[in-house]
């Protein structure tokens, strides 16, 4: 830098606000005053785990007319406070033939859900899937009750 440039002037805070005019912070009003939400956006029993809920009841298994929920194969949804969706589920069979696009299709529902911000499929196989895991519901369907 030739010596001879000179350096702009800083800004200074003085400089920009009208000194004369008493400062307000009119624009934290509305913040400060807001109530925290009485529900809480996550957790166990929260409307936003709900609606996952009813989501992944949307979601049928290709071989058996039941929803994936019903069936059994969600072990459970978890909803935390920043509305990221965990889910863990089992297929039926580590060879079902929707081993590779079941997950798949469970995290595209779940983040579809209004709210959810993102989520996350855990698959596991321990414990195994068994027909004792069926609601009530779905062996009525299927004719075991």
């Amino acid at each position: 830098m030739d010596s001879s440039t000179e350096k702009p002037p800083r800004a200074r805070v003085e400089d920009a606000v009208d000194t004369d005019a008493p400062r307000t912070r009119d624009y934290l009003d509305g913040f400060l005053a807001a109530k925290p939400a009485e529900n809480p956006v996550g957790g166990a029993g929260s409307d936003l785990q709900a609606e996952v809920i009813e989501a992944l009841r949307e979601i049928y298994d290709p071989e058996i007319p039941v929803n994936i929920y019903d069936l059994g194969l969600i072990y459970g949804v978890e909803v935390d406070e920043n509305s990221d969706a965990t889910v863990t589920m089992t297929l039926t069979t580590p060879h079902c033939p929707v081993a590779e696009t079941m997950p798949g299709e469970v995290e595209l529902r779940v983040t579809s859900v209004p709210g959810i911000r993102d989520a996350e499929v855990v698959l596991v196989w321990d414990p195994p899937w068994g027909p004792h895991k069926m609601s009530d519901e779905a062996r009525l369907e299927l004719g075991m009750l």
